[in-house]
């Protein structure tokens, strides 16, 4: 149940950019240098076709959360990055038919209250796709239990970004994705 006054709707995320990269440089500890080229990422990945935003907003409207996602195409930087990954583990089919979660970010102040299940649940079952893919930090953190009670499951580890310090995990569910 989420809490008191959040709604989950849709987001322009494209026109509300900077107050989601915000909520992102919070939850996720980036530098203004990184804010800036994720906010060309950001807005590039929504020209793409079927990029879906959703965002949780509080009842003064301000956004305490935000998920976007597209289906999967292997041509995309993430896809050409994670496939060797993939293939090593015999999982290289999981980058076709499958909604890609790009971001999604819980203001820390509204974190661990349902936001992230209700906006990763709600913008998968809109989707067309049987399952859906998405990269974590390899580390076993809350973002991780949410993904495997939502039946996320390892598909690689030690998944190395060219920009990120830390190694990733990428995880593939089913879709629907799993209710309490």
């Amino acid at each position: 149940m989420l809490p008191s006054g959040v709604r989950i709707g849709p987001l322009d995320l494209a026109a509300r950019v900077d107050e989601a990269l915000r909520v992102q440089a919070v939850a996720f500890g980036l530098s203004e240098e990184e804010v800036g080229i994720r906010r060309y990422i950001v807005q590039r990945h929504m020209t793409c076709k079927g990029a879906r935003a959703l965002g949780a907003f509080a009842e003064d409207g301000a956004l305490t959360g935000f998920v976007y996602g597209m289906p999967n195409d292997r041509t995309h930087w993430w896809s050409t990055i994670v496939e060797p990954y993939l293939r090593a583990g015999g999982h290289e089919d999981w980058l076709d038919g499958s909604f890609v979660i790009t971001e999604l970010h819980v203001h820390p102040g509204f974190q661990g209250h349902g936001i992230g299940r209700a906006l990763i649940t709600t913008l998968t079952d809109a989707a067309s796709e049987p399952r859906s893919i998405l990269s974590a930090i390899d580390t076993e953190s809350p973002a991780r239990g949410l993904y495997r009670a939502l039946g996320y499951v390892d598909l690689a580890r030690q998944v190395h970004f060219p920009s990120a310090s830390l190694p990733y995990a990428v995880m593939g569910a089913t879709l629907p994705l799993n209710r309490p």
